[in-house]
């Protein structure tokens, strides 16, 4: 609050300041422009002052010769009018060509509020003849009551222009003088605030205006650090547990798993009974599977699974592990095929080989697991500009489309759906989305051109 009360204080006085400012800025440039354009001794005083320094002497009009040199200086001349003959009775050297030595009334009526041949002139009696003194052309704008120089009128607009740039150029310079120390302020604040969200301490200087924002940031930072330091110590607790808790499982596992191989051993056995034990035997083998794959999902989450890349072929990585399932004698009713070009042999990524063999090994069990009835599994590999490109999909079942969409959003059976019908791609799918993002590559679930379920694996190549 602080923070914003200071702000308003700082904005209302530059505010203020930047008017003062520019008032007086436009008060001096409009007396720089008077100045220019308007002279220091009004027309009509200066005629006056040349008509009572024209002297009538020796039967002939005369003017100093220092008054000559100034309105030889300003460019303006002068003639005297007789009252009776209305001639020209006396003039300058510098006088036009196309000024008129004789004139009527009525043309000494007209010129004596405005011009004669386009110069402005003025007036003033000498005894009873009549002064005229010729400005250059352009250089006053006349009417009956007043002139003013014509440059004014003229120049007009491109004053105001010059003094609207002017303006906007002093409240431009007013603004960053006045916030330079604002703006040292806030990139401090706004590369804090982006690097908040990081994993990595937040400090900025507490000074300025701003510093109670700084505080604010600083103080966020800290807690957000402590919190980041007991999710690590949390995750880290997590992964040890499960760790623990799936070796702990396996000695009485394993325990079950003998002690029931030993039962089946004996040949007194009823039918029923040995069914019972196969049932064991099964449920216990798929409960050490199930334990095994909480363990490395568990590792991959907390980047606590060892991780060893090197150049592999991937063509070869996955004919490995079909050959592998070919030689566990995998029910007849699962066969695979290898839809791959045959001029395609190599395709080198930068892998763990192993993870990627589990990666590819769980999306052919679950094509297994999930088609009791049987599915032809299809394994292909190909490549684009980017990625070696895996795809394995079957010709079962299949899922629904929203199925499909929580797949691709929650891969993970445990948060998937509450319906226990439907986790079908659980935790399987989960370590193959942690193993191909261990390996910056993406994996997309989607509906298969065979009818039943497709997952595609992009790695990037070398």
């Amino acid at each position: 609050m602080k923070s914003i009360l200071k702000l308003i204080r700082r904005f209302i006085i530059t505010l203020i300041l930047s008017f003062i400012l520019l008032l007086f800025l436009n008060i001096f440039l409009y007396g720089l422009w008077i100045v220019k354009y308007v002279s220091k001794e009004p027309p009509m005083n200066y005629t006056f002052k040349v008509a009572g320094m024209l002297k009538f002497e020796n039967n002939r009009y005369t003017l100093p010769g220092e008054m000559i040199t100034d309105l030889k200086k300003q460019n303006i001349w002068a003639i005297l009018i007789d009252n009776d003959s209305k001639k020209v009775i006396w003039q300058t050297d510098n006088l036009p060509d196309d000024i008129p030595k004789e004139y009527s009334i009525s043309d000494i009526a007209i010129f004596s509020h405005a011009y004669i041949k386009n110069y402005p002139v003025f007036t003033s009696k000498v005894k009873n003849n009549l002064l005229v003194l010729g400005y250059p052309k352009n250089s006053y704008w006349k009417h009956p009551i007043a002139s003013w120089k014509y440059g004014i009128i003229k120049n007009i607009p491109k004053f105001l222009l010059v003094l609207l740039c002017l303006n906007i150029i002093f409240i431009f310079l007013i603004y960053f003088i006045s916030n330079s120390k604002l703006l040292s302020s806030v990139n401090p604040i706004i590369k804090g605030i982006q690097n908040l969200p990081k994993d990595m301490p937040v400090y900025v200087k507490e000074k300025g205006v701003l510093s109670e924002l700084a505080k604010s940031i600083n103080k966020t930072s800290e807690i957000l650090q402590n919190q980041r330091e007991q999710l690590r110590n949390k995750d880290t607790a997590r992964a040890n547990w499960i760790a623990g808790v799936s070796h702990d499982i396996r000695t009485p596992l394993s325990m079950i798993t003998g002690y029931t191989s030993q039962l089946k051993a004996y040949s007194n056995l009823s039918d029923d009974t040995n069914k019972k034990l196969s049932v064991i035997l099964k449920q216990s083998e798929r409960i050490k599977n199930l334990i095994n794959d909480l363990n490395l999902a568990s590792k991959l989450e907390y980047n606590m699974q060892p991780f060893e890349q090197k150049r592999e072929n991937v063509i070869a990585l996955v004919r490995q592990v079909l050959v592998d399932f070919l030689n566990m004698d995998i029910d007849e009713k699962f066969p695979i095929e290898w839809k791959t070009d045959s001029e395609f042999t190599s395709c080198f990524v930068n892998v763990d080989s192993n993870l990627i063999k589990r990666a590819l090994s769980n999306l052919i069990q679950n094509c297994i697991n999930h088609n009791e009835n049987g599915c032809i599994i299809y394994v292909s590999v190909k490549e684009d500009k980017d990625n070696c490109i895996i795809c394995v999909e079957d010709n079962g079942a299949g899922v629904s489309d929203e199925q499909l969409k929580k797949l691709n959003n929650t891969p993970h059976y445990m948060v998937c759906d509450t319906d226990i019908t439907e986790q079908r791609h659980g935790l399987g799918l989960l370590i193959v989305k942690q193993i191909i993002d261990v390996h910056s590559g993406k994996i997309i679930v989607k509906h298969s051109q065979y009818g039943g379920f497709k997952v595609i694996l992009h790695i990037p190549k070398l």
